[in-house]
């Protein structure tokens, strides 16, 4: 057992989970949570058992209230928290920073009131930072089934070839392997995007529509999802990898998924605030949409699932409407000749 040190900011699940797949490596690991339980029950229980039941904790794992004790000289840090608090846990985290410090997104989603990334919300909040120093972390990766050793792949992106390789190295293990990729806006951009697909998937389950129909809302979701990340200055074959279609898959079939369950919930006719106020968990798809909808507006990109799912959030169209809609557009190609 060695005696690095690891700071994980933000105590979900998914932060949780690579907190201990760091541990397990021999870092002696920190976590932050803001609610006070959280950090309670890993510290007594040795389990987060509000947000990550039944997995157990190794003991060199440990979590804190206090930003400055998580982020006293790490080697490296991951960010995990819900994007819609990324810039103001960010801008705490700046008054701790060190120029050496290592950073890693983890999160999946983009800031609601700009549209940005999350690699731009934490390069724009902390003052220390820079490109080379910065990764993010996405893929088809539920923390339930990565708590529990069940074989799962990654991809950390970075501008710098070397800030990737060094999280890859630090993280990959016998049942979690990571993939490098320099994409970094593309990674970003799938990891969030794919959470509303998912929840237009979802919405298909909660009108009890079928294989078909979920099939359908994975692959034009994916087109759609492509077409603004090629505008945007993405490769579109990222959209293809872990980070994108993986993720999608992973996120709209399964039953970990928050995402998947919100839509299915809206499909069952249940309100967005209804649904938001029956669990504590974040649906990061519900915080991405309007963003998403703003920025294919801003770069006049075609994103109809992404504009039905907005409807039906804001009550304005319902499920089975939204879906006689999208059935009744024009008839189209279904690959545009500049597409690649």
């Amino acid at each position: 057992m060695n005696h690095r040190h690891l700071a994980v900011i933000g105590a979900g699940g998914w932060g949780t989970a690579l907190a201990r797949l760091a541990a397990q490596k021999g870092f002696r690991t920190v976590i932050w949570s803001k609610e006070a339980d959280a950090a309670y029950a890993i510290n007594e229980n040795h389990e987060n058992t509000i947000y990550l039941p039944g997995v157990p904790l190794p003991a060199n794992l440990t979590a804190t209230n206090r930003l400055d004790v998580a982020l006293d000289n790490p080697e490296a840090i991951i960010m995990a928290v819900p994007s819609r608090f990324v810039r103001a846990v960010a801008f705490q985290c700046n008054q701790h920073w060190r120029q050496e410090y290592m950073i890693i997104n983890a999160g999946k989603g983009l800031e609601p009131t700009t549209g940005k990334t999350m690699s731009r919300v934490l390069l724009e909040e902390i003052g220390e930072l820079n490109e080379d120093a910065i990764a993010v972390l996405s893929g088809p990766n539920h923390a339930e089934e990565v708590g529990r050793d069940i074989p799962s792949a990654s991809v950390a992106a970075a501008y710098d070839l070397r800030a990737a390789r060094f999280w890859q190295e630090l993280l990959s293990t016998d049942s979690f392997r990571i993939y490098t990729n320099q994409d970094v806006l593309g990674v970003e951009l799938a990891g969030a995007l794919k959470n509303v697909v998912a929840i237009a998937a979802g919405i298909c389950d909660g009108i009890g529509y079928g294989d078909n129909t979920k099939a359908a809302v994975i692959t034009r979701g994916i087109a759609e999802i492509t077409r603004l990340g090629k505008v945007m200055g993405a490769h579109p074959m990222t959209f293809a990898g872990l980070s994108g279609l993986g993720d999608l898959f992973a996120t709209a079939g399964s039953q970990h998924s928050r995402n998947r369950w919100a839509g299915e919930q809206l499909g069952k006719g249940r309100s967005y605030d209804e649904i938001c106020g029956s669990t504590r968990m974040v649906v990061e798809g519900f915080n991405t949409a309007a963003a998403a909808l703003n920025l294919a507006q801003t770069h006049a990109v075609e994103m109809p699932l992404t504009e039905k799912v907005n409807e039906i959030m804001e009550g304005r169209c319902s499920p089975s409407a939204a879906v006689v809609s999208l059935m009744r557009r024009e008839l189209v190609r279904e690959i545009e000749p500049d597409f690649l």
